[in-house]
């Protein structure tokens, strides 16, 4: 398989993978508060992947390569996952599915700001924008606004898209040599850490319950969600232009939608295929056939 076959097919696993992670979080915040949950989270897949690749004999990251492994944890992590966490306690999952497919525009607009970003052709612009579009009919009917801590709730998701666009620009920039299963294996480790750290201040520890319920949804997050997705985001962002990766958050709430109609036997209706027809016209515009895949 060619290097850009398996970057298709790493950001195809991000697509699947953080499309059912809504839920996942939803029902572990029902006994685990935000910030404890994603740094036990991130804190053990950093842990297992750090152990699976050493005793495989792959070399980890020097030590002198830590505070930036640490600052992209922070970012990446701890505020674009973190900040979600933190609005799902508030914001209903399909208002939060709409605010966080704003990414596409945070990633292409902090790329487009760097003086040797990529530039987007009006066909990407387009492209965005009519993916948008079609977010918004998926979810939008299906939002209650309830009024609590709605704002803040809408600040945190953009905050974590300011953060993770943030951290995904630097990351594309680290060195081209660095093995990314590795990397991204501390970036865990160091934001999970950061992430316990902010529930500890926050004395978070006196309301952590875990349940068979909440904890099955904590090691799905933490196998499914963090080792398999995140190491797949991570080989993606090295080998596929940033426009493309952003996408991943349009297609998510269609799995979504669609898995709930394949599996659990909830509705699918004609708005649902229109906007997944719109969603996937948009992926078709910002995918140029022109771009280069390789760095």
């Amino acid at each position: 398989m060619t290097p850009r076959r398996r970057a298709y097919f790493a950001w195809t696993v991000v697509c699947l993978v953080w499309g059912t992670t809504y839920t996942a979080i939803r029902i572990a915040l029902d006994t685990i508060p935000p910030f404890l949950m994603a740094g036990f989270r991130w804190t053990a897949a950093g842990a297992l992947l750090i152990a699976a690749v050493s005793a495989r004999g792959q070399p980890l990251p020097s030590p002198r390569s830590w505070p930036a492994l640490a600052l992209l944890g922070v970012l990446l992590l701890g505020v674009g996952n973190g900040a979600v966490v933190w609005a799902e306690l508030t914001v209903p999952s399909g208002l939060a599915a709409v605010l966080v497919a704003a990414l596409p525009f945070w990633m292409v607009g902090v790329e487009a700001m760097r003086t040797d970003g990529e530039r987007l052709p009006a066909r990407q612009v387009w492209g965005l924008v009519v993916g948008f579009i079609g977010i918004v009919l998926l979810v939008g009917p299906q939002i209650d606004f309830d009024g609590r801590g709605f704002l803040g709730g809408v600040v945190a998701t953009q905050l974590a898209c300011l953060g993770w666009a943030v951290g995904s620009m630097y990351a594309r920039r680290r060195s081209a040599h660095e093995n990314v299963l590795t990397a991204a294996a501390f970036e865990m480790l160091f934001g999970g850490l950061a992430l316990l750290a902010v529930g500890v201040a926050l004395n978070e520890w006196g309301a952590v319950v875990i349940n068979p319920r909440t904890g099955g949804a904590l090691l799905y997050l933490i196998v499914i969600g963090s080792i398999a997705g995140f190491s797949a985001y991570a080989y993606a962002l090295k080998h596929l232009p940033v426009a493309t990766v952003s996408l991943y958050a349009y297609v998510n709430p269609v799995i979504a939608v669609i898995l709930g109609a394949l599996l659990l036997r909830e509705p699918f209706t004609a708005r649902m295929a229109l906007a997944a027809a719109l969603i996937f016209a948009g992926v078709g515009l910002v995918r140029s056939p022109r771009m280069s895949f390789e760095r």
